[in-house]
Formats: structure tokens, C-alpha cells, sequence
């Protein structure tokens, strides 16, 4: 295992930054997720890490050294992309060898490695097996044995789910995450997806236009957003935001008031009647859809010409064409500034 340090650490395309000085310590053996839009800048922090991106200033440690001149080779990192990137005329068992390939261990220890791999990995049984008989889960192994097998420093993912249908994707993060459990291995992995982030990071780092704008573990991201950006991207559905003010009683939605107030779906509850609890912010409009989730109910409204979402109990749940109100308890509001979008507090 090994500590990663990014110190200032920039990444220049002409006259542009596409990376903006960012400072970032990761420690030995944890699990960070870096997340944020298409063209944020994660994905060249990461191709940087590894060393298939040349550093335009800053530093890069690995360990206790620095490894901004390294060749990717040098700096005892595996890699696992998007699109798997292994060989269809190999079998498993070849595929995964060939991270051993530069390396100067006798065959018994690589066989020894392999095979460990391939246990680990659940691959026993198909180790003389093409990629062609293979799912797309398990191809994803494939690549991940491959790394595995070389006894890294760290792991570094780059968007390995995002070729996987929706229940694949599902079961990768929780067997990616029990393999971490298990190896302890330093861990960078970039995802567009808040959920894969918040469902496998020990922390997550959001990143917005080349720069990080938090860090934080999934729940202190998720009840504790520096901004709006962060606010809205963590979390699913995303947090509503309307305009108000802050009174006495409550707080009060105006068009043009001095705050933007933001409300996860999951705080608003819709009812088609008055409410007996106190309540932080109510908020009424017509229903214009419902999206039935099982043991709750989404319900979207217009709220003053704003697509607002609420949840709502199935038995107690609005339909289409209802007028709905929702209630928003004390403690579930944020409170951002309108100009600079930053965090004031809770309400």
C-alpha cells in the first residue's frame, strides 16, 4: 500500500487548465472516489496518478516519493479501465498472466498469483475460458485479476461499470468493495455516478470545472454540502432549490428572495391535505407525474412554474391532476447564499 499526495498539482492543455493546482492526501489502504460532471477533470487527475498524463506543475507523491518524471511502470500502480482492455484471442488464465508479464518471478509464484486471482475473483471455473463466453461482469474481473496479480501499490479505476447494465452494475461496486475490504490496497477510482460513489468511497472528492470543491465522506457530503453543485449532484433525486426568505414562522418562497433554499425529495412529503406538524416550509402545486417506488412514491409538482419532487407514502400518495401540498420539517432545509451558491446553515 501507499499514501498519494497531490500538491498543486496542475494539468495544462494549451492556454487551458483542465486541472487547477488541486491539493489532495489520500492515505494508505483507503478507498477515494473522485466525482463530478463530464470534462470536471477527474479522469485526467487520475491518467496524471498513473503517469499517461504528463504533470504541467505541481507534485505527485506515491509513498514517500516524488513521481512526476516516473514511467507508469515505475510507479508500482495498476490500472483498470472502462472498456476492459483484454485480449479475445487469450483465455482468462492468459489475460490475467499477462500483468506478469515484465515481471522476474518464477513460474510457480505466478501460477501461485493466478490462481489466488481467479479464487478471489470467483474466475476458478473459467480460467480456460475465452472472453467471448464471458459476461460483461466477469470480463470486468478479468481486467481486475490482471491488476490484482502484480501486487500493487494502489488500484486506480477509471469508470470500470459504466459499459454494465444496471444489476451488473450493482453487483460490481459491492464486489469491488468487498475486494478492498480485503486487500487493504490504496484505491482511486472516478465515476460520474453519485450512487457508485457514495455506496463505495470511504471518501469522495467532488470536482467541478478542474478544481475539487469538497471532500468528505459520502454522509458528510450528503448532510453537510459546501455549495449547491455539491448539494445537487450527491444524492438521488437531487435536492430541490427555490427562492425564499427566512421569517419568524418559517421560511417563505418568493421569487425574489434573498435565499436559495434547497429540500431533499425525501424531507418534502406531498399529501393532498393540511398537515398537523410544524413545518419549516410548506409548499403547494399541481401533480404532474408519480413514480411508484415501491414502499414510497415520487410525486412531481409544479410549484409556480418549478418542477419540484416530494415523496409521498403509496396509500397516501397524490395522482395526476391533484393539488398537492407539501410539508418540509424543522431541520431539513439548507440555506444557500444566491450569489456566491455557499452553504449558510441549516434551518
Amino acid at each position: 500500500m501507499a499514501t498519494i499526495e497531490l500538491q498543486k498539482l496542475v494539468k495544462r492543455y494549451g492556454k487551458v487548465d483542465a486541472v487547477k493546482g488541486i491539493d489532495l492526501s489520500i492515505a494508505h489502504g483507503e478507498f477515494v472516489v473522485f466525482v463530478g460532471p463530464s470534462g470536471c477533470g477527474k479522469s485526467t487527475t487520475l491518467r496524471m496518478i498513473a503517469g499517461l498524463e504528463e504533470i504541467s506543475g505541481g507534485t505527485l507523491k506515491i509513498g514517500d516519493e516524488i513521481v512526476n518524471e516516473r514511467d507508469p511502470k515505475q510507479r508500482n500502480i495498476a490500472m483498470v479501465f472502462q472498456n476492459y482492455a483484454i485480449y479475445p484471442h487469450m483465455t482468462v488464465r492468459q489475460n490475467i498472466s499477462f500483468g506478469l508479464y515484465t515481471s522476474k518471478l518464477d513460474k510457480a509464484e505466478k501460477d501461485r498469483r493466478i490462481e489466488e486471482a481467479g479464487k478471489i475473483l470467483g474466475l476458478e471455473a473459467l480460467l480456460d475460458r475465452r472472453p467471448a463466453a464471458l459476461s460483461g461482469g466477469q470480463r470486468q474481473r478479468v481486467a481486475i485479476g490482471r491488476a490484482m496479480v502484480r501486487n500493487p501499490s494502489a488500484f486506480l479505476f477509471d469508470e470500470p461499470l459504466s459499459n454494465l447494465d444496471a444489476q451488473l452494475r450493482a453487483q460490481m461496486r459491492i464486489e469491488i468493495k468487498r475486494l478492498h475490504q480485503r486487500l487493504g490496497t490504496t484505491t482511486v477510482y472516478v465515476t460520474h455516478d453519485q450512487i457508485e460513489a457514495m455506496t463505495m468511497a470511504d471518501r469522495i472528492v467532488v470536482m467541478k470545472d478542474g478544481e475539487i470543491l469538497q471532500v468528505g465522506t459520502p454522509s458528510e457530503l450528503y448532510d453537510t454540502p459546501a455549495d449547491v453543485f455539491t448539494a445537487r449532484f450527491i444524492g438521488s433525486p437531487s435536492m430541490n432549490l427555490v427562492r425564499g426568505s427566512k421569517m419568524s414562522e418559517g421560511i417563505r418562497t418568493s421569487i425574489d428572495g434573498e435565499l436559495l433554499v434547497g429540500i431533499r425529495p425525501h424531507d418534502l412529503i406531498a399529501s393532498t391535505g393540511a398537515s398537523t406538524e410544524q413545518s419549516a416550509l410548506q409548499l403547494s402545486g399541481l401533480v404532474t407525474a408519480v413514480e411508484p417506488l415501491g414502499p414510497e412514491t415520487l410525486v412531481h409538482l409544479d410549484v409556480d412554474g418549478q418542477d419540484v419532487i416530494a415523496t409521498a407514502q403509496n396509500k397516501f400518495a397524490p395522482v395526476v391532476g391533484d393539488h398537492a401540498i407539501c410539508h418540509a420539517p424543522v431541520g431539513s432545509l439548507y440555506l444557500f447564499d444566491v450569489a456566491s451558491e455557499k452553504l449558510l446553515g441549516r434551518w
